[in-house]
């Protein structure tokens, strides 16, 4: 098995070589998708891509899943349950790319990762379990033998992934807090995540990750902040540089943008709010405004 830490923009990719059929978890982000295939490549020398499986289909996690198909059409590709349709029939809307204006190149699927069942790769046997929260669909994967957990954006060294379900008016906290327990009740003693390095304080990392979850509790507008925030610095590591006013333009058309700006801030005057959110992410490093143009920093 091969970690294959990716930068923000794209989740992780955890490669299997030996054992079984080759498989790979995670592809990452379309703009990454050519660099996604020669580290496959380099890593499986004459060997082919047998195997895709997806821990949730964000953009960054499925977003390499196309040109890995490309390179190696007999790739098999697996994903959680409960979006086959719109995979099948290609819904970007549904799939969640449209509304948060990012990207996903359309892929084949084959089959579905079923919680309560378990996948072999790398010749071992690997539970699935839901993971709803942060995606009401997410799988994490679970190996018991080395207590390996592969968590997607379940769980960081530092945190979680935004729980998108609550931006659109669901209650999807208390299914972070499930996850969350799930993951402590398998008590894995080794993670590797959808985003950063992987990381053995898995106690610590669930401390921070409940102390971080209750205070979204407490405070729901804090989320949403901190979710139009994530999206817009995400934008900005892809863009790598933007003019202010095309930056506004492709905010004011981006649906979840518009969600949180009228559930959680309808008061506020909506390019007030861009301009504050820019500045708090300037204040933080996150960016830099320079002459009109956002920076990537």
């Amino acid at each position: 098995m091969t970690v294959f830490q990716r930068g923000w923009l794209s989740a992780n990719n955890i490669l299997f070589t030996d054992g079984g059929e080759t498989a790979v978890v995670d592809t990452g982000y379309h703009t990454d998708a050519a660099e996604t295939v020669a580290l496959m490549e380099r890593a499986l020398g004459e060997r082919p891509l047998e195997r895709i499986l997806n821990t949730h289909l964000h953009s960054d996690h499925c977003g390499g899943n196309a040109a890995l198909q490309a390179h190696w059409p007999g790739a098999q590709t697996a994903i959680p349950p409960g979006q086959w349709a719109q995979v099948r029939d290609w819904d970007p809307v549904a799939l969640s790319y449209e509304p948060t204006g990012q990207f996903c190149p359309r892929f084949r699927v084959d089959g579905v990762l079923e919680p309560g069942t378990v996948t072999d790769l790398g010749g071992r046997s690997w539970q699935i379990h839901a993971a709803p929260g942060h995606d009401p669909h997410a799988v994490v994967l679970f190996q018991p033998d080395l207590r390996l957990l592969i968590s997607g954006d379940a769980l960081w060294e530092n945190g979680f992934g935004v729980v998108f379900p609550e931006l659109e008016g669901e209650h999807a906290f208390e299914q972070v807090a499930a996850t969350l327990d799930l993951i402590a009740s398998l008590a894995p003693t080794t993670v590797i995540p959808g985003h950063g390095m992987v990381f053995d304080d898995v106690p610590g990392a669930l401390v921070r990750a409940r102390a971080r979850l209750a205070g979204f509790e407490a405070d729901p507008v804090k989320h949403a902040l901190h979710a139009a925030k994530v999206l817009l610095k995400y934008k900005l590591i892809e863009w790598r540089s933007q003019p202010l006013e095309d930056a506004y333009a492709w905010l004011s058309r981006t649906a979840y943008f518009q969600r949180v700006h009228q559930r959680f801030f309808g008061t506020a005057d909506r390019r007030a709010w861009f301009d504050q959110l820019v500045q708090s992410l300037a204040q933080s490093g996150a960016l830099r405004l320079q002459d009109g143009v956002l920076l990537d920093v």
